[in-house]
């Protein structure tokens, strides 16, 4: 076919797929043979549908093309012969054998001899190289696998596997502007014409005699622009307009401009940016606005980002979001223009004192109470807002000066004084860097807490380096830099080399926004001249030309979704701008209002929510509603701002940072943020240090008060414990009289009604509890887990039996999830195996059984004592075994991101990395001095936590499998931990704290110190141990049974008791003193119900009373001699700190 063949086919297949001719456009892509449809080939592999897969390729390819064509049709047809075969369906696998795959055997005749053995074979899984074969669905998955990087590598496939770049609705375009220009060559055009049929020439009929100008003496064909793709502004059929010599490109459309943008299918939606329905409004370009026309619809440019330094070079501030950061996910109101005033951070929560002017300032984008900052004169600081303490500070230094270039070693000796720019965190939180207003970017690797160590220093520009960003282009990490010399470079952020240069600007290039669209890495700059322009990866130079508002220093950032894009700048004069574009047409698309006439220095703003701007302006810090161009509200924090503050959201909007004119830094919160900050309240103030300082400090902030006095628990007083909560909070003396908080504590020390007391359920009617059933209980349930769908339980014997409980979906249980309202059954196959362990000779009560279940339910990984083995949960059959002892595994935890890689514990203490897939071990890891008891994986801090019998906790780096850092458990006076205490670790929902769990205490860390937060633990020496303990789904509850029967629940913000359970509760009157839970499992979903495995064999389910709805109150933060704790509970202490 020709070129312009090719070309229409692309056209009408994106036409047949927008109107849901499916089975055509598939039809046409078999025939032509143009563009192979990827996602609908995997869709039919998945689906199993082999003669319409092999009818597709063959439009593209036949079996004996080439090599890779050979084997991609092998894998399909060996693929659809074991599953014959899996089925027994013998006489449908022979008819396969010999019409498919014998075509094969004059290729590898020994290869066709063994697949022709399997038939002999009760099962094809005998066979040693299929022993491994999962079920059908897994198969699919993993042949599909290695069928697309045949495909890829396929050369008749080039060029076919992606479609070409079109807007929405290319066909209707292209025929509504021949339409247009018909009418354009009419000699009598209408106004507004009636265009009936695409059949005959279009003409319009003489009309009251009137004559219309000749084609040659258009305007319209006199005005037409010459640049490639650009056409004039036509409406549907109405009056033409003359255009300008001069037509910017939208700011979408130059992306499907470039030969090096693909798309990967047919899209049912727009192949560009946007989506645009009126074929028009494609055509429509925008135009720069004129400054004497304010009634047009491009009257300024908007944004939603923060406009950065109160002069144009060497100032610092925030310009644009961490590169690539994921969705903030919040629930939001059901209309975006319902105001709730608790959704803004507006209560100064923290004070802290930095020093020097902060400049710019970044939240950590996993730890959301971690603030960078970085200053007038150069300095960095690293805060825990949530602790009020200064983690780092470090002035400017250059790590080699004899490294850098002579300009910048002789701008140095004239001028030493420098100042950052910018300081912002890479997407992961691992690396954050720092722009400075001479030549020099310095990168740092961020071990967590106040680890930080030199990784990067670049030389990057000649004058100042006005903004830095990450970005990932082709998914390799890069550094982004802009600065006085006009330019932007890009830097590999491992190496440090330069990857790109972009050139074009004439002024100093001010900010820049990194930023994707699907497959489209690109990045929006601005510069001192008021000039916007874009950048693909590739030095083919920019493609867009706009004018900002303002004309100066502006910034560009998009909404956390990605889907919004807006700029805030400020002109020369101080006219200050926040407005929002349309991409599709680079114009903008509202102005927001609210800014002071003339600006006393550049705004700076920043986006949350995808629904709040805020921008610091006059003295104020001012909020704007997304889809509300007119000022929400402002806040003046009583006096202590600049006149153009620098301010900085966390990623999920409860936290904002503000600079202050006394060189400090207040750190405003919302409802959310202040809960936050509880939580990691985690200091115990000294009462008769502070007692002293209260009399000279009298002002108490509230907030501050309940936070400290969350942290400090242990009093048992509720007269001292509010003493001390007052005191403590009067310590950092923020915003509030003494006064004020009398006659609050007053009351309720008067209000009998507020005294919280402690929920205790010792009868079977105070409780839902559920006792699953089996035929085979004689033996300790020693582990139990939920499946990932929340729909069964799994739990392993210490015979080395797993048993799975399995609930029925019907009329009352209509999700089918775990519940105590309905009995499951206990569950095995057809054939009526059991999934039991592989075994030693040595006594099986002292095997230390260990499993882990895949994220999809399919596959139990499980040891008890010896062989460590695989089993599929459909079929209880054992995939494969591997690892006998000696040394026997004691823990297994599969790696996060791939369930082919395992971390297996060992009684010889070391940690073995395992790739099941190709049975090899990648790494032994060794720092424990006797058996592992617990793993636990962190994807976001990418770490692994381990526990051993030792008492000993260490956490290993997983990129390069090497210990970072390790500490002992402190285990309390008058308790000797027995010969086999395991300690347990579990990590927390925000993956930066773990529970920690040894019979004497229960405990919270933090991963990248390793530091104990939080801790629990056992006062009496006589007291009952711990037995096991575990998270609720939700992080928010901690499950802890003892080895007297009773479970304790408590609050994981604060450690304290708020119910407990008798066992007198759930176990029947007349059974032994000695049954007790070893194990407790919480429900992945529901966080109010867990699970007991006990001695004696039986598994309990327990709930809440419908009625309640909750394991009691949370106990209040203020609790001391008003709560109730019965004597007989398990006595212990909370404390904030254990070192």
């Amino acid at each position: 076919m020709s070129s312009l063949s090719r070309e229409l086919v692309f056209l009408i297949l994106q036409f047949l797929d927008e109107e849901k001719f499916k089975d055509t456009v598939h039809k046409l892509e078999h025939e032509s043979g143009f563009f192979f449809n990827m996602k609908y080939f995997e869709d039919e592999v998945h689906n199993g549908n082999w003669d319409e897969v092999e009818r597709y390729l063959s439009g593209f390819t036949k079996v004996d093309d080439n090599r890779y064509s050979m084997k991609i049709f092998f894998e399909i047809r060996k693929q659809k012969y074991l599953e014959a075969l899996d089925k027994h369906e013998r006489s449908k696998a022979v008819d396969i054998l010999v019409k498919d795959l014998k075509v094969f055997a004059s290729f590898n005749e020994d290869l066709f001899k063994e697949i022709t053995q399997l038939l002999t074979m009760e099962n094809f899984r005998e066979n040693e190289q299929l022993s491994k074969y999962g079920d059908t669905k897994s198969a699919r998955a993993i042949m599909l696998v290695e069928l697309k990087k045949l495909i890829e590598a396929n050369p008749l496939f080039r060029d076919k596997l992606q479609f070409p770049n079109l807007k929405s609705s290319r066909l209707r375009t292209l025929i509504n502007q021949s339409l247009n220009w018909q009418h354009q060559l009419c000699k009598n055009p209408r106004p507004n014409p009636d265009i009936k049929t695409l059949f005959v020439d279009h003409s319009c009929g003489q009309q009251n005699g009137a004559r219309a100008p000749s084609p040659a003496n258009s305007p319209l064909l006199g005005s037409m622009p010459k640049a490639a793709g650009a056409f004039p502004p036509l409406g549907a059929h109405g009056p033409f307009q003359p255009t300008p010599a001069s037509v910017p490109m939208p700011l979408a459309a130059w992306m499907s401009n470039s030969p090096a943008v693909t798309h990967p299918a047919v899209s049912v939606g727009p192949m560009g940016f946007t989506t645009t329905t009126n074929p028009s409004a494609i055509l429509k370009h925008p135009r720069t606005p004129p400054s004497n026309n304010p009634a047009m619809d491009y009257t300024s440019g908007d944004s939603d980002h923060i406009s950065k330094r109160s002069r144009p070079i060497g100032v610092s501030d925030e310009m644009n979001l961490p590169v690539n950061v994921l969705p903030v996910a919040f629930t939001q109101n059901s209309s975006q223009n319902m105001y709730n005033p608790d959704d803004l951070p507006k209560t100064v929560a923290r004070s802290l004192n930095q020093g020097s002017t902060p400049r710019s300032m970044d939240f950590h984008p996993i730890q959301q109470t971690i603030l960078l900052v970085g200053t007038n004169v150069g300095d960095i600081g690293l805060w825990d807002v949530g602790l009020r303490e200064r983690l780092i500070l470090k002035s400017f230094k250059v790590w080699e000066l004899g490294a850098c270039s002579m300009p910048l070693q002789t701008s140095l000796v004239k001028d030493p004084d420098v100042s950052v720019n910018r300081i912002i965190w890479s997407p992961d939180g691992n690396l954050f860097g720092v722009a400075y207003s001479k030549h020099i970017v310095q990168v740092y690797s961020y071990y967590g807490g106040n680890d930080i160590r030199h990784h990067l220093e670049i030389d990057a520009h000649v004058g100042g380096v006005n903004d830095i960003a990450f970005s990932t282009p082709n998914k390799q990490p890069c550094i982004v830099t802009c600065g006085d010399d006009k330019m932007i470079k890009v830097w590999d952020a491992t190496t440090g080399g330069k990857l790109y240069t972009f050139e074009g600007h004439d002024a100093p290039v001010y900010s820049i926004c990194p930023h994707h669209k699907e497959n489209i890495q690109f990045i929006f700059s601005t510069a001192l001249d008021g000039k916007i322009k874009a950048w693909l990866y590739d030095n083919l130079g920019s493609r867009v030309d706009y004018d900002a508002p303002g004309h100066w220093c502006t910034t560009m950032a998009y909404s956390a979704d990605g889907a919004r894009l807006f700029s805030c700048g400020t002109s020369k004069e101080g006219e200050s701008h926040i407005v929002e574009w349309n991409e599709s047409e680079g114009a903008v698309k509202r102005t927001y209002q609210g800014f002071r006439k003339r600006s006393l220095g550049v705004v700076q703003f920043d986006t949350t929510r995808n629904r709040f701007l805020a921008a610091g302006d006059d003295f104020l810090i001012k909020f704007w509603d997304m889809d509300n161009t007119n000022l929400l509200t402002s806040v003046d924090l009583d006096g202590c701002l600049p006149a153009s503050p620098s301010l900085r959201f966390n990623k999920e909007g409860t936290l904002l940072a503000v600079s202050t004119h006394d060189n400090g830094i207040k750190i405003l919160a919302n409802a959310d943020g202040l809960r936050l900050l509880r939580t990691f309240e985690n200091r115990t103030f000294d009462v008769s240090r502070t007692a002293s300082e209260t009399v000279m400090k009298p002002i108490v902030n509230p907030l501050t008060a309940a936070a400290a006095t969350n942290a400090a628990s242990v009093s048992s007083a509720a007269t001292t414990d509010r003493t001390s909560a007052v005191v403590a909070a009067a310590a950092n003396g923020d915003a509030r009289n003494l006064a004020d908080v009398k006659p609050r504590l007053n009351d309720e020390l008067l209000d009998k009604s507020k005294i919280w007391k402690l929920t205790e359920i010792g009868e079977p009617t105070q409780c839902r509890s559920l006792r699953l059933m089996d035929n085979m209980r004689s033996s300790k349930i020693r582990r139990l887990i939920y499946t990932n769908s929340g729909v069964a339980l799994l739990a392993l014997a210490s015979n080395a039996i797993h048993l799975l409980w399995k609930w029925p979906r019907n009329e009352k249980n209509s999700s089918g999830k775990a519940t105590t309202s309905v009995p499951p059954q206990l569950w095995q196959p057809p054939s009526g195996i059991l999934m039991t362990n592989d075994t030693t000779d040595t006594n099986q009560e002292e095997a230390v059984p260990c499993f882990a279940l895949s994220k999809n339910d399919s596959y139990v990984m499980s040891a008890s004592g010896g062989k460590i083995s695989l089993f599929n949960m459909m079929t209880f059959k054992v995939m494969t075994t591997f690892m006998p002892p000696p040394p026997a595994a004691t823990f297994l935890a599969f790696h996060p991101q791939d369930n082919n890689i395992i971390a297996i514990g060992m009684d010889d203490s070391t940690i073995q990395i395992y790739n099941v897939r190709v049975d090899e071990v990648k790494t032994k890891l060794r720092g424990h001095s006797k058996r592992i008891t617990g793993l636990a994986f962190s994807h976001p801090l990418n770490v692994l936590v381990s526990s051993g019998a030792d008492g000993q906790l260490c956490v290993w780096g997983t990129d390069v499998w090497e210990k970072l850092r390790s500490r002992f458990l402190q285990i309390p006076p008058g308790r000797t931990p027995t010969a086999v205490s395991d300690t347990r670790v579990q990590f927390h929902q925000d993956q930066i704290h773990f529970l920690v769990v040894h019979e004497t205490q229960i405990a919270m860390y933090e991963a990248n110190k390793l530091e104990c937060m939080r801790q629990w633990v056992l006062r009496e020496a006589s007291s009952p141990a711990i037995s096991h303990a575990s998270f609720s789904c939700d992080s928010q509850l901690i499950y802890a049974s003892f080895l007297d029967a009773t479970v304790c629940i408590f609050s994981a913000s604060n450690f304290r008791l708020q119910c407990r359970i008798n066992s007198t509760a759930y176990l029947p009157a007349n059974i032994s003193s000695n049954v007790y839970p070893l194990v407790v499992a919480a429900h992945p979903s529901e966080p109010n119900q867990f699970a007991l495995g006990l001695t004696d064999g039986a598994v309990h389910v327990l709930e809440p009373l419908e009625s309640e709805g909750k394991w009691g109150v949370p106990p209040p933060t203020e609790n001391g001699s008003s709560s109730s704790l019965p004597s007989s509970a398990p006595t212990g202490i909370s404390v904030s700190e254990q070192r």
